[in-house]
């Protein structure tokens, strides 16, 4: 059985696309590419599909990643053209990669997300981050099935401030660009999360929805304060030599 990892995007009006719904279109896609999969047992076999913590609905991302199982092999890059032409525009394969190291989901720690404030000044912005960054805990709550949750979403953001370029300013209104950095924790901090503490600490409330979209998710790395790429170590692992195998030389010498 080989392993494929996949990276795929959620882009434009396909942000709005829950995760049930990119289930089926994934699904789709494998049989349209005549993927060979492998399938559960029992009465009612599903195809192996791995998912690693999606993102909500109604946000973007470029960095979203899933494992597949199949019963043959396949080239990594070949299968993930095949797929990206099953899918439909704005939900892109972008990557693959054999799976060489196991433990995906464990390398998920951290994301890189980015929130687009139109209307909001860039001075407002940065006076809220600033608020939020040096409180020593930022209290939000969320409505659950179990009732209304309150929770300290100040812990699990590493870092938040300003970002700003001239793609960002498509007309004269003002717009903030805000990068966060979250951790994976429990209970999960959103980027919902996160504007809501930005209202409670600062009074930040964007007169226009927020887009938001998810840059990287990886592991986080503590030193340099960064997410890494987590399919790095398959791709470092599928360069390395096979040490199993004899070399040439040792083969002749036999």
């Amino acid at each position: 059985m080989q392993r494929i990892r996949l990276r795929y995007t959620k882009r434009g009006r396909l942000r709005f696309t829950s995760h049930r719904d990119f289930q089926r279109a994934f699904e789709r896609a494998l049989r349209r590419a005549e993927v060979p999969m492998a399938y559960s047992a029992g009465f009612t076999p599903h195809p192996k599909v791995s998912y690693a913590n999606a993102a909500p609905t109604g946000t973007g991302s470029e960095a979203e990643y899933l494992e597949i199982a199949l019963t043959e092999v396949r080239d990594p890059e070949k299968l993930r053209v095949l797929l990206d032409e099953s899918m439909p525009p704005g939900l892109d394969v972008v990557e693959a990669v054999e799976a060489r190291i196991s433990g995906l989901a464990d390398r998920l720690t951290a994301s890189v997300w980015e929130l687009r404030l139109d209307g909001v000044d860039q001075a407002d912005a940065e006076r809220a981050a600033r608020a939020f960054i040096t409180a020593e805990s930022v209290e939000v709550q969320r409505r659950t099935k179990n009732g209304l949750r309150t929770f300290d979403a100040r812990p699990a953001v590493v870092n938040l401030e300003t970002h700003s370029s001239a793609a960002d300013r498509p007309t004269d209104q003002p717009c903030a660009i805000l990068r966060l950095v979250v951790r994976h924790v429990t209970p999960a901090v959103r980027p919902d999360d996160v504007l809501s503490g930005l209202r409670a600490v600062a009074d930040l409330a964007p007169p226009v929805p927020v887009a938001v979209t998810r840059l990287a998710q990886g592991l986080f790395d503590e030193e340099t304060g960064t997410v890494t790429d987590p399919l790095a170590p398959d791709r470092e692992a599928d360069k390395a030599p096979n040490m199993a195998e004899p070399s040439a030389a040792a083969k002749a010498s036999a």
